[in-house]
Parts: structure tokens; C-alpha cells; sequence
């Protein structure tokens, strides 16, 4: 098999991927817009060839660089980023060279518009926040005015913006005299926690891996009021959860790949709303979730997701057996420019033998994420939840 991999050294943690393809037996060819002695080592030594660009934007480029690797090693088989933001340019060189592996441009087209995402969930009788398109002021305060006040949170419609959260009048005039008029969603602020419904699916859709990570507070939140990230994956997917995810997959058509769903726990009623103790959908992001995510992933299930998604390419299977071990891995990043009680030295003091990983984040992690990162094995949803407010305080 011949896989060529789009800017394999983004983010960080992808060159994983690249190795267990290559031991799969695939010859793995990859291109990007870093140097070759930019990258790491380990993604050096994994590599067939790589094929260096000034720019990944530059379709053209790209274009050559392909057609150099079907001249040099024949039929490419496969061709994948793990990457939202080159997700669509990866489906045009499939079409352009036929390679029939992975999402085409329709399926990437509906993808990547929430619009298009809340309609599938809801054909498939699965709950959303209250929301609809606005493409200027007047219409997002219309909906303001629908649903009984601020706040809401807006996101572009293409899927790989990023979302805001809006609280009054002024902010929501800053907005849109930031980003211009466009097409958005606007959807109700509930109060609960997100959850991610992370997979792996073969080639009818059916998930290979299952998994549930949940943040008490979301990315939108963090970035508003400044505060740390922390988020742990949890022992077990809860039945309703995995119920909503699956039907999920089967209304987005989501075949081979890892994905990265997300749902909303109501936790405080909002009037007109619905009830606490809801689950809503929320989007998809059709890639590996982002950050440390992965490796949390393979803590908290004593496993390896990159040979489980290598397994998903070249076998169309899950060949790893579960191992057993499940347990909660807990995520807390800390930002430079905040005080804290508790200095390194005593966190490693207080859970030292059980971190999993402590480390300073890497430049491609999102600076929300945190400077300076600590995972912890954790033996109860409690204990994950205090090991968290430990490293925060």
C-alpha cells in the first residue's frame, strides 16, 4: 500500500500514525511545508520519502508533488491529512488521481457546514441547541430576541472556524464588525459539559474504537474568561452517549476515519430551553481530536489509537484486542502568565509516580491548551475532577 500523508509533522503527535502504517507494512510517502531536518526524527526514520513545498496552499504544488510519488511508487492508495483545514484539498487530489479511499468532495463539502451537520442530526431525531443561519446583525438579534436574550454563541458555518461566545448588544456589533457578514450559526449559550464521542470506523461505519471525553468547561469558555484547559477521558462510554454518537456516524455517513463528535449535558434549564439532564448534538470534526487528546485516549483504555486507525487503513479492522485495562485519564494544561498555589515541584510531589505525561507543550498544541501540560491516571471520575482543580488552583 501506498499512503501518502499531508504535513505529517502537524500536529506533533501525528508522526504516531506514520509509524504504525509503516510497520502495517505501507509504504509512507509524505509531503509538508516544513524542511526535512525540521522534522522530528522519529517521523525522518518512518518515512519512505518525504516531499518538501514552500507552501501547502498552493494546490499546484501539492498537485506535482503527488504526481512525482504515483510516477516514483505507482498507484497511491491512500491519501489523508488527519487535518480539518486541508481536508478539502485532500479530497480534490483523490478525485484528480483517483484514488478511491477516503471522503470525496461531496461528502467533505457537507462536512464542513454546521448547517448541514444540524440538519443530519436532526433527521436522525437527535436533539440540538435552538439555533438557525444569520448572515448579519439584524437577523442574529431577531434570533436573540426568539429564544429570550443573551447569551449565544456564534460560529461560522464553515466548520473549522472557531466559535465565540456573545453576551450583549456590543459584543455581538464587535463580532460581526471583526469577521463581516457571512453565513453563521447562532445557536442558545446552555450551561453543561461537553462530551467528545471519539472513534474509529471501518469501512460500514462501524466503530473499531469508542471513546468519551468530557470537559468541564468548554474551549469557548476557556478562551472568554481566560481560564485553564482541563478535561479527562473517561473509564466507559454511558449508553445514551454511545447511542447518540452511533446514530450520529450513520446520519454524517462517516466511514474509515477517526472522528471527533460532540455533545452538550445540560446541567442548568435555560427558560423556553430544555430540561437539565438533556444531551444535545452539537458538531463533528472528522479528524483526530486535537492536542494531547490521542494519548489521554491511550491512557484511559491502556491502548494504542494509532495502531487501531493503521489497522482501519490497511486492514479495514480492528486487529489490537481491547485490552481490559479501563480507567479515567485526567488532562490539566497551565498557562504561563498565571499565578498558581501549587508550584511544579509539588504537583510532581503530590501525583509524580502516576503522571503519565509532564511535559512543556509542543508549538503546534493550541496556546489555549496550556504551556506546561500534566495527564494523570486516575482511579474515579472524582479523583480526575480534583487532580484538575489541584493543578488549576
Amino acid at each position: 500500500m501506498n499512503f501518502i500523508f499531508i504535513s505529517p509533522n502537524y500536529p506533533h503527535t501525528y508522526w504516531q500514525f506514520c509509524r504504525r502504517l509503516k510497520e502495517n507494512g505501507a509504504t509512507v510517502l509524505g509531503i509538508g511545508d516544513a524542511p526535512y531536518f525540521g522534522l522530528s526524527e522519529e517521523l525522518r526514520e518512518t518515512l519512505t520519502e518525504y516531499y518538501y513545498l514552500d507552501s501547502l496552499h498552493d494546490y499546484e504544488q501539492v498537485y506535482r508533488a503527488v504526481a512525482f510519488f504515483a510516477f516514483k511508487y505507482g498507484r497511491i492508495d491512500w491519501l489523508e491529512s488527519n487535518n480539518e483545514f486541508w481536508m478539502e484539498q485532500d479530497a480534490m487530489l483523490r478525485s484528480d488521481f483517483n484514488i478511491r479511499s477516503g471522503p470525496g468532495l461531496n461528502a467533505v463539502a457537507a462536512w464542513r457546514r454546521r448547517s448541514v451537520m444540524r440538519a443530519a442530526f436532526q433527521r436522525a431525531e437527535l436533539p440540538t441547541p435552538r439555533g438557525r443561519v444569520v448572515q448579519t446583525p439584524e437577523e442574529a438579534r431577531e434570533f436573540v430576541a426568539e429564544i429570550g436574550g443573551y447569551p449565544v454563541v456564534a460560529k461560522p458555518d464553515a466548520a473549522w472556524g472557531a466559535a465565540v461566545r456573545v453576551d450583549n448588544d456590543t459584543e455581538l456589533d464587535a463580532f460581526f464588525a471583526e469577521r463581516g457578514e457571512g453565513s453563521y450559526i447562532m445557536e442558545e449559550r446552555l450551561e453543561g459539559e461537553i462530551c467528545s464521542y471519539d472513534t474509529v470506523t471501518d469501512s460500514s461505519g462501524k466503530p473499531l474504537f469508542e471513546s468519551m471525553t468530557l470537559w468541564p468547561a468548554s474551549v469557548i469558555e476557556l478562551v472568554h474568561s481566560d481560564r485553564d484547559m482541563g478535561y479527562f477521558t473517561c473509564a466507559a462510554v454511558p449508553p445514551q452517549v454511545r447511542s447518540m454518537g452511533r446514530k450520529a456516524l450513520t446520519a454524517l455517513g462517516v466511514r474509515r476515519r477517526f472522528s471527533h463528535l460532540r455533545f452538550l449535558h445540560v446541567t442548568k434549564e435555560r427558560p423556553g430551553s430544555v430540561p437539565a439532564g438533556s444531551w444535545l448534538a452539537l458538531d463533528a470534526n472528522m479528524r483526530p481530536a486535537d492536542g494531547y487528546m490521542t494519548d489521554v485516549m491511550d491512557y484511559a483504555h491502556s491502548t494504542d489509537v494509532y495502531r487501531i486507525w493503521a489497522d482501519m487503513v490497511t486492514e479495514d479492522r480492528r486487529v489490537l484486542p481491547d485490552s481490559g485495562g479501563h480507567h479515567w485519564c485526567a488532562y490539566a494544561g497551565r498557562r504561563d502568565h498565571h499565578p498558581y498555589r501549587y508550584s511544579h515541584a509539588q504537583i510532581l510531589g503530590e501525583y509524580g509516580d502516576r503522571l503519565a505525561l509532564c511535559e512543556r507543550t509542543d508549538e503546534s498544541i493550541p496556546r489555549y491548551m496550556g504551556d506546561q501540560m500534566y495527564a494523570l491516571h486516575a482511579y474515579s471520575e472524582e479523583e480526575a475532577r480534583n487532580f484538575i482543580a489541584f493543578v488549576h488552583a
